[in-house]
């Protein structure tokens, strides 16, 4: 069964570091470019940052560029975002995804995971 499992988000204070894991599971991972994605209340899904399947190409946006490092381990099934110098705009639930996935099982998303940047 296609499946995606967030973890890692909690609180932390601006300026701070946080590391998000994604563990997928029924499709071919090692096929696929994934993604992470966030979303804050009264705003739409944005797309986060992007990595090719071998982990060769990674894109980000430019609200992020710099600060936030995506990263897989296809072994493991699984993406990582590493997020340091973290701001309260940062503030979001945080989900992963990607095409192949989306090809097997359409519209599905996971439960995400919340990160919260405040004092």
């Amino acid at each position: 069964q296609v499946q995606l499992v967030e973890s890692g988000g909690g609180l932390v204070q601006p300026g701070g570091s946080l590391r998000l894991s994604c563990a997928a599971s029924g499709f071919n991972f090692s096929n696929s470019p994934m993604s992470w994605y966030r979303q804050a209340p009264g705003k739409e899904r944005e797309l986060v940052a992007t990595i090719t399947s071998a982990g060769g190409i990674t894109n980000y946006a430019d609200s992020v560029k710099g600060r936030f490092t995506i990263s897989r381990d296809n072994a493991k099934n699984t993406v990582y975002l590493q997020m340091n110098s973290l701001k309260p705009e940062d503030t979001a639930v945080y989900y992963c995804n990607g095409p192949a996935l989306q090809v097997l099982r359409r519209g599905y998303w996971g439960q995400g995971t919340q990160v919260t940047v405040s004092s």
